[in-house]
């Protein structure tokens, strides 16, 4: 838990929106859902080579799941973590299905546009993390897949992919630890499997604070090889 001495910032992204920025190695980042059913695309680059960034088939198939928890890391397509999962009171994060697009949105909520609803348009995730990535010289060809916090999608016998309602709570939170400086833009744009018919995504608060130093038998490094090989390979870029 947070306390009042390793607390750095904390800001609240409405439902919705999008919001970028940098986090330093050795820094954690917790995401709370405010309201319950919240959903938090995110896209994740290395700071100082922005070429290297998340790659979610690797994430995957190194660690053998098909979703994100606590002891799971975010691979770069270079090998080494990006972030690590140290807490998570939700237990499923979506790595499957990407960020929402217009399509997507106006297909389950109709359209609402900003020259005729102003604050209250209709938002998707892919869009927002264009603007958010725009900010720092980044562009459509720099969006790839996403994690996709608080949100559950499973596969049913048919193999069609299902969204999972209820999986987050008001309250439900999950902690990332950075091991790179890293470039992180986020929508919470609702999940583009939602069948809420209302749009209506929730809030979430960001809380950022100082990490403990990774120890040899941190949950993470050692929930399977691959993640100690990444773990390694992280270090000796930053090895001084």
């Amino acid at each position: 838990m947070a306390t009042a001495n390793t607390v750095l910032w904390e800001e609240v992204v409405p439902g919705g929106n999008h919001w970028s920025g940098i986090l330093r190695r050795g820094t954690q980042l917790r995401f709370t859902d405010m309201k319950g059913g919240a959903n938090v695309s995110l896209s994740l680059y290395n700071r100082e080579t922005t070429l290297e960034r998340l790659n979610i088939p690797d994430t995957l198939k190194g660690q053998h799941t098909a979703f994100l928890t606590t002891g799971r890391v975010c691979y770069s397509d270079m090998g080494r973590v990006l972030c690590s999962f140290v807490e998570d009171s939700v237990g499923w994060h979506d790595a499957l299905c990407g960020p929402s697009d217009a399509h997507d949105i106006a297909a389950r909520y109709g359209e609402r546009s900003y020259a005729t609803a102003r604050n209250e348009m209709f938002r998707n995730g892919r869009d927002g993390l264009l603007i958010e990535l725009g900010k720092w010289g980044l562009g459509k060809r720099d969006l790839g897949a996403t994690v996709n916090l608080f949100s559950k999608v499973t596969v049913n016998d048919e193999g069609s992919l299902v969204f999972q309602p209820d999986n987050s709570q008001a309250g439900s939170f999950v902690t990332l630890r950075f091991e790179m400086d890293v470039l992180l833009a986020l929508s919470t744009a609702p999940h583009r499997l939602d069948p809420e018919s209302e749009y209506a995504p929730a809030a979430v608060q960001l809380l950022l604070e100082r990490a403990d130093e990774v120890a040899p038998d941190d949950v993470c490094r050692l929930n399977c090889p691959q993640n100690e090989r990444a773990f390694i390979n992280t270090e000796r870029l930053y090895a001084r």
